[in-house]
């Protein structure tokens, strides 16, 4: 199957549209008449631009409110199509789509529209070109694929077809199964969309919240599945209305497009191994069993403020690198890597951002199935100098341009803290907080992002994502999605930023670039560990004493228990009998924070009701400005 995009789905004129769809890996392209209209050339010269980029016009549309016109409305529709079809054949193009009907003084009828569609075909057949019809969500008479079948079989026309759109189908809770019985012959066009289920205007809906298979809640895997069945062997084509899109990267959303494309094909043949489906062979999702490193960049005196917050949290130095300046911390399965390096990648981020997370190392049952994975989906691998005494360790560009390295424990690369590290013994004991693990990391981006990170995340990974939240902030709304593996064993959560003056939008500000805001440790008793934190000098977080009257009103909590939680400035949630703790470092540097968590009874969020008062909370601490970083 060959791949296309509307050049509606992204943002920039015709010429930087080509050249995004082209570096994509997309084979063709649907030309928007209003991109064309807009463009400054003539219709050959386009056509030739669209050839000379490697891609051909697989479509051009679209042709409006054309069947089951009255008279004179019905000639001036045929004269129209006529204009539109010597343009076609200037493009070198062969198929138009023909949307149904929405005016309000169409007629309705099946054998109307079907001996319109017949006299347009013959005179499309005497061009060579062909003419695809498709249901509108809100055609008028026509907004069912069942009846645009119908029209399209009673025309009898051999070049008149039918059009499908993932979006038009799923929107109107058509069952796609329903497709199965049309052939695959007759099926000229495929279009997908995916969109979040959103209760509104069908019209509405569609024109501005469109995203890319996988990014949203429609069945698009389902409706692929009933078109494969058909025997429909043509192109599968993106056609995207996002606001955001089109605003956007227009490199990054063809990258994202086709991805998602892939991603949807590697699906289908997984879930339909007879069916011939031409995608690149590629390893299963990969499952992720957890977080084997973090690594931050920094210069040394900013290396020293974070060993000592480490110290306060538990950690202790335990390694150095064999050639390079990295420390290895650790506590329980938790290993943080602090990079001082004057050069490589680790020394560029840190110029870029500062004292940042730059790398993070993820557990997988094969390193080198999950690069092999990444890269058939278009990630971009990632590659540096390795010196004597150093492992290749498989990686590619994440979130922000940072890395994500992966361990494997059927190769040396689960030795990577034997070979690479010599042990030291660190002169400053601190006494274990009972840190067990990561949790989970919170990835903060442009909310423009989140989108592209969440189909990252799933496409690659065996991980799903869970219901977007809204995190309240004293000056604004961030948007919150988590990614996790099924049992838990790795979460990540996004966090989507429009208002820069947000801790999270400041934050994003002052980092230059998406990145992780904070990281998560798990405990297995809250209060033991704090205990432990105090003592190794950590300062938690202070929160208002409101928050905890208001938690004794909500949860009717016993008073020792409250006092307890206050004490510590523990925040509490609880779902059910499920209960979540949360505890919280100071801020450090420009945002950056650590989170301490203890979950009791398969909890499973993230304390997103607590989040207002812990961003309250961390905006009363944060550096005033224009005063120097601490």
């Amino acid at each position: 199957m060959k791949t296309a995009i509307a050049t509606v789905s992204i943002a920039g004129d015709l010429g930087e549209k080509l050249a995004a769809i082209a570096a994509a890996g997309f084979d063709g392209v649907e030309i928007f008449e209003n991109d064309f209209l807009a463009f400054d050339a003539s219709p050959r010269e386009v056509g030739k631009m669209v050839r000379d980029h490697g891609l051909e016009i697989s479509l051009f549309q679209p042709f409006r409110d054309f069947e089951g016109m009255p008279e004179p409305q019905r000639t001036r529709a045929f004269d129209r199509a006529e204009r539109k079809f010597d343009l076609m054949n200037e493009l070198d193009v062969d198929l138009v789509v023909v949307c149904s009907n929405v005016s309000a003084i169409s007629l309705g009828g099946i054998d109307r529209a079907a001996a319109d569609f017949s006299e347009l075909g013959e005179r499309a057949a005497k061009r060579g070109l062909r003419i695809g019809y498709e249901a509108l969500a809100w055609g008028r008479h026509v907004s069912d694929h069942r009846d645009a079948w119908e029209i399209v079989r009673r025309a009898d026309r051999a070049n008149v077809g039918l059009i499908l759109d993932s979006f038009h189908t799923l929107a109107r809770k058509i069952d796609p199964d329903t497709i199965r019985s049309i052939p695959g012959d007759r099926i000229f066009f495929v279009q997908l969309a995916d969109a979040p289920k959103i209760d509104m205007d069908l019209l509405y809906w569609s024109r501005h919240f469109r995203n890319m298979p996988g990014e949203g809640d429609l069945d698009v895997a389902g409706f692929m599945r009933a078109v494969a069945a058909t025997g429909y062997d043509g192109v599968i084509s993106l056609e995207i209305f996002n606001d955001q899109f089109r605003g956007g990267s227009a490199k990054a959303i063809s990258i994202d497009g086709h991805r998602s494309l892939v991603y949807l094909m590697d699906q289908l043949k997984r879930a339909e191994p007879d069916i011939r489906i031409d995608v690149p062979a590629m390893p299963d999702r990969i499952a992720a069993h957890g977080v084997e490193f973090v690594e931050f960049a920094a210069n040394d005196t900013e290396a020293a403020e974070l060993s000592a917050m480490l110290r306060t949290l538990g950690f202790t130095r335990v390694g150095r690198h064999v050639a390079k300046q990295v420390e290895l911390w650790r506590q329980g399965g938790i290993n943080i890597i602090i990079n001082t390096e004057r050069q490589g990648f680790a020394h560029s981020a840190y110029v870029m951002h500062g004292t940042s997370v730059c790398n993070i190392g993820l557990r997988v049952d094969d390193a080198h199935a999950t690069v092999e994975r990444a890269r058939a989906l278009g990630a971009e691998l990632f590659e540096q100098h390795v010196g004597p005494g150093e492992l290749h360790i498989p990686a590619i560009r994440g979130v922000g341009g940072g890395l994500v390295h992966f361990i494997d424990a059927k190769s040396d690369l689960a030795r990577v803290w034997d070979i690479e590290f010599v042990p030291v013994a660190d002169d400053t004991q601190s006494c274990d907080a009972g840190l067990k693990r990561i949790d989970h990391m919170a990835q903060t981006m442009d909310g423009k992002e989140m989108l592209t990170w969440q189909l990252f995340y799933t496409a690659i990974f065996d991980m799903a994502k869970t219901p977007m939240v809204d995190v309240i902030d004293p000056s604004g709304l961030v948007q919150s999605r988590a990614i996790e593996a099924p049992d838990g064993a790795l979460r990540v959560t996004l966090n989507g930023v429009e208002n820069r003056r947000t801790l999270a939008g400041h934050f994003l500000a002052e980092s230059f670039g998406s990145t992780v805001q904070h990281l998560a440790f798990e405990t297995d008793d809250i209060f033991a560990t704090a205990e432990a934190l105090i003592a190794n000098g950590f300062t938690p977080l202070v929160i208002s004493p409101n928050y905890y009257d208001d938690l004794d009103a909500r949860f009717g909590l016993d008073e020792d228990f409250l006092d307890r939680l206050q004490s510590v400035s523990i925040l509490y949630d609880r779902d059910g009998d499920a209960e979540y703790f949360q505890l919280y470092s100071p801020l450090y540097g420009e945002g950056f924070f650590f989170e301490i968590v203890e979950r009791r009874g398969g909890y499973g969020g993230y304390g997103a009701a607590n989040a207002q008062f812990r961003t309250a909370a961390q905006k009363r601490h944060m550096r005033p400005k224009g005063m120097p970083k601490r």
